[in-house]
């Protein structure tokens, strides 16, 4: 499906194009697209899959994965039944999905693509996604935030008064936008017209061909059991960063009456109550987590530098393999809109949707964001400035901006780091959770603000 999608988005945009008089713009804004595939997308992630992989190794041998994976076995057994017991892609997913949650995106992709690595050494048809890439892909584009963060940011930077009133629409939208998912990718896997390749009569095929990307792997090291006073040692830490949570959050509490005032991170400037409170999370996440994967490992005798190494060498091998098919859905995705498509889209659809409660004022936003994270956060942005930070189309706006994903951009780089061709279900399951999170944005929005 993404073969002809990606064909018709370069065909088509090229004819209107030349019909609108856009040539130029469609040319420059294709080579721009390019450009910013590999200067702006590419490289950097390739750092940050290198930092974070090479933590999740330390996470991995150190049995905090594991630990997660046992906890949360009954739901990914129900979600994954093809996925094996103790499989190490399970833990992947699970680490993906609370960086998801807590709208951790930086962490977020590195974990998701160590995932479908895992996934693809149980697919015995290379080229073709599996049920469990389609179901995971359809989780990771309609996740349950908990934080909307960039677009609280978005709203505090232009003056709101309180920001974070969307965290609790942004949750509903996305639960809505959750189920939708879930259950559009489970009905579609069994519809003839999404069906993989037939089984083999070979065994020997239904192997997987490439071994998986595990520190379970032989050569792995051993890690040492917590002894009690290890185990005292992380409890203390455990304690300290709540301290430090707790400092944050309330200053004067820990500052005496003659001290002078510690200065305050710039993102806590000035913020009370709950967003403070969200600001402190989104804050110390990071660093904490990283801090105590490393401090976990070292108790338990594993060579902390030596294993990130290891881990992180993987995140370059991934990112090589995703600059094609980044490439190629960034051009097309720019090439669709410097046509014009966008708007064209816009006005076909607006004397449909607008009677029926949709503002006409979001239809761009909504139509550009399964293509376009940074089209998108431009949108927003005029929307806020348009109309107000705290006016309802701005609400409206961000919460469909913290509910929903830019699906193709998300089905190119998963499915170019294992080499999948053949998405088979998983873009219409990922656009009917975007409509649905869209919808339901809209309609809670509309029943909170008014």
């Amino acid at each position: 499906m993404l073969n002809v999608i990606w064909f018709g988005l370069v065909v088509f945009s090229v004819l209107l194009a030349g019909f609108t008089g856009r040539l130029d713009a469609l040319t420059q804004g294709a080579f721009a697209a390019a450009r910013d595939a590999v200067m702006t997308i590419a490289l950097p992630l390739a750092g940050l899959m290198a930092l974070w992989l090479g933590f999740l190794r330390l996470a991995e041998l150190s049995g905090i994965v594991a630990t997660l994976a046992n906890w949360m076995h009954p739901l990914l057994r129900r979600l994954f039944p093809d996925v094996p017991e103790g499989h190490p892609a399970m833990g992947a997913m699970l680490m993906n999905m609370a960086a998801n949650m807590l709208g951790l995106g930086n962490a977020a992709t590195p974990l998701g693509l160590r995932a479908m690595r895992h996934l693809e050494t149980l697919n015995p048809h290379p080229g073709t996604a599996t049920n469990a890439m389609c179901t995971f892909l359809a989780i990771n584009t309609s996740s349950i935030q908990l934080i909307p963060a960039t677009a609280v940011a978005i709203l505090s930077a232009q003056g709101s008064k309180s920001p974070t009133a969307i965290v609790g629409s942004a949750f509903l939208a996305t639960c809505i936008a959750a189920i939708a998912g879930i259950s559009s990718v489970k009905f579609l896997q069994r519809l003839r017209l999404f069906q993989g390749p037939p089984p083999s009569n070979n065994p020997s095929s239904e192997l997987p061909s490439k071994p998986a990307p595990s520190s379970e792997d032989h050569d792995a090291p051993a890690s040492t059991p917590l002894s009690p006073t290890r185990k005292a040692v992380l409890l203390l830490f455990t304690a300290t960063i709540l301290l430090m949570l707790a400092a944050l959050m309330w200053p004067d509490l820990f500052r005496g009456p003659s001290s002078p005032p510690i200065p305050e991170p710039t993102a806590l400037q000035g913020k009370l109550g709950f967003a403070r409170f969200v600001n402190v999370l989104s804050l110390a996440a990071i660093p904490s987590l990283l801090a105590f994967f490393v401090l976990n490992a070292f108790l338990r005798k594993i060579k902390v530098y030596d294993e990130f190494l290891t881990g992180a060498k993987e995140g370059w091998e991934v990112a090589l393999r995703i600059l094609p098919p980044l490439v190629a859905i960034l051009v097309a995705v720019k090439m669709f809109r410097e046509a014009g498509g966008i708007h064209i889209l816009a006005s076909i659809l607006s004397p449909v949707l607008t009677p029926i409660g949709v503002p006409s004022e979001l239809l761009p936003m909504i139509l550009i964001r399964p293509l376009s994270g940074g089209a998108t956060t431009g949108l927003f942005t005029e929307l806020v400035t348009q109309f107000g930070p705290d006016s309802l189309i701005a609400r409206t706006a961000a919460t469909i901006f913290g509910s929903t994903e830019t699906t193709f951009y998300v089905l190119a780089v998963y499915f170019g780091a294992v080499g999948i061709r053949n998405g088979r279900h998983s873009l219409p399951a990922g656009l009917i959770a975007d409509a649905a999170g869209a919808a339901a944005s809209i309609a809670i929005c509309r029943w909170i603000f008014t």
